[in-house]
């Protein structure tokens, strides 16, 4: 069976190499970008089963690439990882069907640990999906 591929999108290069790694380091394959073009490809070649963006990007922010990639595929599972995680920044979303939102760094929460759960819930649903 091919590995559940993570496409991961964040503007900061030193965050995308870390958190490319620690994915990596959890059996998933990771297809890192920098911004939101680069993700509206990615998902239009069909090449991730789920999409981690970053909310706070220049050109096209989080929201907006969401907004994009909902027109292409809208079941494929979208991770936010934000720096603010308030309210504000989740409403709004509902119609996008974000499958979840998780702080960037937070001294109150295990954002790697929240992150990895979520990854492994969606890779079971897959796997079932496909058995």
């Amino acid at each position: 069976m091919p590995k559940f591929r993570v496409l991961l999108v964040d503007d900061e290069q030193d965050f995308l190499t870390v958190m490319g790694r620690r994915i990596e380091s959890w059996g998933y394959e990771v297809m890192p970008v920098s911004g939101g073009k680069e993700a509206l490809e990615a998902v239009k070649q069909k090449k991730a089963d789920l999409a981690i963006l970053d909310y706070m990007m220049p050109v096209m922010d989080g929201i907006k690439t969401l907004k994009e990639i909902r027109k292409i595929d809208v079941k494929i599972p979208v991770i936010m990882f934000t720096a603010h995680l308030e309210e504000k920044v989740i409403q709004g979303t509902e119609d996008l069907m974000v499958n979840a939102f998780i702080p960037k760094l937070s001294e109150y929460s295990d954002s790697q640990s929240a992150l990895k759960t979520t990854l492994d819930i969606h890779r079971k649903l897959k796997e079932k999906d496909n058995s």
